[in-house]
């Protein structure tokens, strides 16, 4: 197993844009930030990964729209705004399948290109965010980080810097929510209209008693 670099996580990203091997799963979205694992065996996704090693190592995830989740062994519609991701660690199993731990770098703005491979190509362009103002950010942090702890198994000390698009990130990831609800918070690039999304759909999806801290 290759481990992840000394210099991870990466530098800024070079540019705003290019051209990038698309993954389309459904239900799922790649968070900046998050470290997702991956099960790689799909042939046409075994040399996703071939290619994607021999360059950049970065590829989109992009979300199957809910529609066409039928179609996943062909070319399902996508959402437009999807993760993008550099892998930082892979092992590559015995009968050729991928282990692989997907870095999320931003959220990116994603259009099918035409591709010459058996995956599937899609252009990107990184995404601006707009930061909350600080009045923003003093209303919204107490509450991000309760219900942060509401959904944990266990206690997770947030430090009072932590910024408050990481804070709605980490709790959009522990909500079980249908991906609709999930698409427009996801999707939002204020972040302070972002964490009202997500603390809106927190109170009208409660965490089961199961997955909710001890106390």
């Amino acid at each position: 197993m290759d481990p992840i670099p000394d210099a991870w996580p990466p530098a800024e990203l070079e540019g705003e844009g290019g051209t990038v091997p698309m993954f389309p799963l459904p239900g799922v979205f790649l968070y900046p930030r998050q470290l997702m694992p991956l099960h790689i065996f799909e042939p046409r996704y075994r040399r996703m990964i071939e290619d994607s090693l021999d360059g950049p190592g970065r590829l989109v995830m992009s979300t199957v729209v809910e529609d066409e989740r039928a179609d996943l062994a062909g070319s399902p519609q996508v959402l437009p705004v999807a993760g993008l991701g550099e892998i930082a660690r892979h092992e590559k199993l015995d009968d050729g399948r991928f282990l692989v731990w997907l870095f999320g770098l931003t959220r990116v703005r994603i259009q099918e290109v035409d591709s010459d491979t058996p995956y599937r190509l899609a252009r990107f362009e990184q995404l601006t965010e707009t930061e909350a103002s600080p009045d923003a950010v003093e209303r919204l942090r107490a509450p991000l980080t309760r219900a942060i702890l509401e959904r944990m198994d266990t206690f997770l000390n947030l430090p009072d810097d932590v910024p408050i698009g990481l804070l709605t990130d980490l709790l959009s990831q522990r909500m079980e929510v249908p991906q609709a609800v999930l698409e427009p918070i996801f999707a939002e690039t204020d972040t302070a209209r972002r964490a009202e999304l997500a603390l809106a759909a927190h109170d009208q999806h409660p965490p089961a008693p199961n997955t909710s801290k001890d106390n």
